[in-house]
């Protein structure tokens, strides 16, 4: 990967984008039901899936849940 292609911020962070929703899951607690979501992330030529809970993902990215 050409090094002109990295972006890093000044406190050596990065921004991950998710991409896509690949699946939905509710699981069951004692008291309650906790719906997540399996997030396809990309980062710089780098893609990755993790387990999300979905209202937090709602907030933060609104454009990627649109149902």
């Amino acid at each position: 990967m050409p090094i002109e292609n990295i972006r890093i911020a000044e406190d050596l962070s990065y921004e991950e984008v998710p991409i896509f929703i690949l699946d939905r899951q509710v699981r069951k607690l004692r008291t309650k039901e906790v719906a997540s979501v399996k997030v396809l992330w990309r980062n710089n030529n780098v893609m990755e899936m993790t387990l999300e809970v979905e209202e937090e993902m709602r907030k933060e990215y609104p454009q990627v849940l649109t149902t």
